[in-house]
């Protein structure tokens, strides 16, 4: 599986496409977070189900994962440009 250009680790499903996924247009990534926000809420279905099953944390944390890929935490300064 090819590393993919952003710097994140490569999706590893057998069911996924084998090439790298495109840039998801900026744009795009707020809606992608909410719509992940709102599998992930305590009264998603969904949720719900995945914590019956014996894979629920594992399915949390990529979807937890997936959800940082598209909204990262901002990135700190260094330095500070100005004292105050």
């Amino acid at each position: 599986m090819k590393p993919s250009s952003a710097g994140t680790e490569p999706a590893d499903t057998p069911y996924g496409p084998e090439d790298p996924i495109p840039a998801l247009p900026a744009d795009l990534r707020p809606l992608a977070v909410e719509a992940l926000d709102r599998v992930l809420a305590d009264e998603s279905e969904l949720s719900d189900l995945w914590e019956e099953s014996d894979d629920g944390r594992a399915w949390q944390g990529s979807i937890g994962r997936l959800r940082q890929v598209l909204d990262p935490a901002p990135q700190t300064q260094g330095d500070a440009l100005f004292e105050i």
